[in-house]
């Protein structure tokens, strides 16, 4: 067994989708990236690439290649997955914690489970995601950006 932590953040901006967990949320403001900057997903992808000692997105999918610019993170997850498993590694679990003042995230988190759970070829009840405010302080609590963290749990047969 092995475990990974990932950890993401992205500035919040006018003019950009907020784009979190696979869900377009309406936002009078979104998430500044490369791709479409999925603070969630990234997050994601990046403890299952450290669980397996592979690197992470940055190292995977570079900012300076044109190739992903405006990707789709449910995308670039998917392919995350697909390197983990030809490794000879299955998912166990996935936890993560949204960091956002805004916007709410209580009704999108179902949402986003399930297509977590899809992207990796797990059940929703092995993806777990919260969210909390920060109750106004740092960045995310100034509406400056929203960042999350993810573990996870994965094994090897």
């Amino acid at each position: 067994m092995r475990i990974g932590h990932g950890y993401d953040v992205h500035k919040l901006v006018e003019g950009r989708k907020c784009i979190i967990g696979g869900v377009e949320i309406p936002s009078p403001l979104g998430l500044l990236g490369h791709s479409d900057a999925d603070v969630l997903l990234h997050a994601v992808s990046d403890a299952l690439l450290g669980a397996c000692a592979m690197g992470d997105i940055g190292h995977l999918f570079p900012d300076t290649d044109d190739k992903w610019k405006d990707a789709d993170s449910l995308e670039l997850l998917k392919e995350v997955v697909r390197r983990v498993e030809e490794k000879g590694y299955r998912i166990v679990n996935i936890d993560s914690t949204i960091l956002a003042q805004v916007p709410k995230m209580a009704p999108y988190i179902t949402e986003m489970r399930k297509n977590i759970a899809l992207a990796c070829n797990i059940g929703e009840d092995f993806v777990s995601v919260k969210a909390t405010t920060e109750e106004g302080l740092g960045f995310t609590g100034a509406k400056q950006g929203i960042a999350a963290h993810a573990v996870c749990l994965v094994e090897n047969d």
